[in-house]
């Protein structure tokens, strides 16, 4: 189903201020994009899910894990709420808002935004070079991983199973067992009670 957007003219941030909180929306070269309906309970528990581990992960260093709405001001023109990201340069975070790239970026994809997840956001985030950005599939169970090149493209994704541990590029020492991230049981031989 095709996000709802506002009518065709370029919006500003400064126009995306006045709008009224009780709505989420999103910029995207000044388009606007409607971040409703809501996602669904099993989008919100792998974002939880993302969350508490970097949180967890990235404690007494630099970084900073945030989870949306969390408003990443990209341009005058791009303003968007990632699921999850990750600061390390502090002077980026605002009482309002990140200003600039985050280091990391998750989406989640859900029914209405997936599309918009793997084209225009993809495209936003490699221009503006965010490192490392995470497309994670509920249904699939996959994460597909683009990181951005010394060209300053992502080129082709790496992709990570449930059963995977994703050790983050932009952050060293980070990784992420998916399986946490999925619910997944871990194999047979993996189990520590047998």
């Amino acid at each position: 189903m095709p996000s709802a957007t506002k009518a065709s003219r370029r919006y500003t941030y400064a126009d995306y201020l006045k709008w009224s909180r009780d709505e989420r929306w999103e910029l995207i070269d000044g388009q606007a994009y409607d971040m409703t309906p809501s996602p669904s309970t099993v989008h919100q528990k792998i974002v939880g899910r993302f969350y508490a581990r970097l949180e967890r992960l990235l404690s007494g260093t630099p970084c900073e894990p945030f989870v949306a709405p969390t408003d990443v001001v990209l341009s005058e023109y791009d303003v968007v709420q990632p699921d999850v990201l990750v600061v390390c340069e502090q002077a980026r975070v605002t009482e309002a808002n990140v200003q600039g790239p985050p280091e990391v970026i998750v989406e989640v994809l859900s029914t209405h935004s997936a599309l918009r997840d793997k084209r225009e956001k993809k495209a936003l985030y490699e221009r503006f070079g965010v490192k490392e950005y995470l497309i994670v599939d509920p249904l699939g169970g996959y994460v597909e991983r683009y990181y951005l090149g010394e060209d300053g493209t992502y080129g082709k994704p790496e992709i990570f199973g449930p059963q995977d541990s994703l050790p983050l590029k932009a952050i060293q020492g980070i990784e992420i067992p998916l399986r946490e991230i999925f619910q997944v049981a871990k194999p047979a031989g993996e189990r520590g009670d047998e």
